[in-house]
């Protein structure tokens, strides 16, 4: 499923229900993220300061992937040499 993340509460939300539907608590899937339940908790919860590579360590935990989609009119020389050393990493 494809959804559009406009803010911290709807992605906090999707976090939260695929957790529930994945029979995990809070504290399991921190653990599984490297983070504590008071993380896990501000996450669902949609705390617009959350940190990102926090946020992305749980998201991975619960199997939700994270892409950018970028504008072709951004598209470049530059923007082409980082995606390919970003994918190699």
């Amino acid at each position: 499923m494809l959804l559009e993340a406009k803010n911290t509460k709807v992605i906090g939300k999707v976090a939260k229900v695929v957790r529930q539907q994945q029979k995990l608590d809070q504290t399991t899937a921190g653990a599984f993220a490297g983070c504590g339940i008071n993380f896990v908790s501000q996450f669902e919860n949609g705390k617009p300061t959350v940190q990102l590579e926090k946020a992305l360590n749980v998201l991975n935990a619960l199997g939700i992937k994270v892409y950018l989609d970028i504008p072709d009119s951004a598209s470049g020389d530059k923007l082409t040499e980082l995606t390919g050393r970003l994918n190699h990493e």
